[in-house]
């Protein structure tokens, strides 16, 4: 009976959180979502969301904890895709085109609130950003370039990406392969700007050895 019960508020917590992703839009933010609206949605009582968040504020955080993992989750799938297809930066930006065609609102929930008026919210999305871009700093370390340098591509690369996918979500279907690509050209420049610099302290660092 309790695992029941439990069962059953695990499945209303989770359409709680499908019904408040699935009213954003371009133009609805998760910020301009009220409580009643996502509750009528959920097929529950107002007076029932409190059993599962505290406020409208705690499940906005919940939607950017899952919509980071997520988008982390695909980007770590496009280094496996890596590995079969090789062109890291080509594959890359299609599986993340890919992942904001088909899931919109899972990305609109961290581009939107990254400039919120919640600063908890705006917080949150920050620290998502950072780990996807640790995580991708620390691949591109692996890949020989040096730490610093790793970070800062890592960062450049994120602000790009992140750019093509928010105007990618709002494009006609006849300019998302333009946007596409031009993100492969724009990280493309990022990544050999990085590598010049990287051989350059090198070289720098050899000459001061020898």
């Amino acid at each position: 009976m309790a695992e029941s019960r439990l069962r059953q508020k695990e499945k209303t917590r989770r359409a709680i959180i499908d019904a408040a992703i699935g009213q954003l839009s371009e133009s609805k933010s998760f910020a301009s979502l009220s409580l009643r609206e996502v509750t009528r949605e959920a097929g529950i009582a107002p007076t029932s969301f409190y059993r599962h968040f505290k406020d409208m504020e705690e499940l906005g955080l919940t939607l950017v904890d899952e919509s980071g993992l997520a988008l982390r989750q695909v980007m770590r799938k496009a280094r496996q895709r890596v590995k079969v297809k090789g062109k890291v930066i080509a594959t890359s930006v299609r599986t993340f085109m890919e992942f904001t065609e088909s899931q919109p609102n899972i990305f609109r929930i961290l581009f939107h609130e990254r400039s919120g008026t919640t600063r908890g919210l705006r917080d949150a999305v920050s620290r998502e950003i950072q780990y996807f871009i640790v995580e991708l700093s620390d691949y591109i370390h692996n890949t020989g370039i040096e730490e610093g340098i790793a970070m800062v591509q890592a960062e450049a690369m994120v602000a790009v990406i992140f750019n093509a996918g928010a105007e990618s979500i709002a494009a006609k279907p006849n300019q998302k392969k333009d946007l596409e690509e031009r993100a492969i050209k724009q990280l493309r420049f990022v990544a050999l700007g990085a590598a010049l610099v990287n051989n350059t302290e090198n070289k720098r660092t050899d000459s001061k050895k020898a």
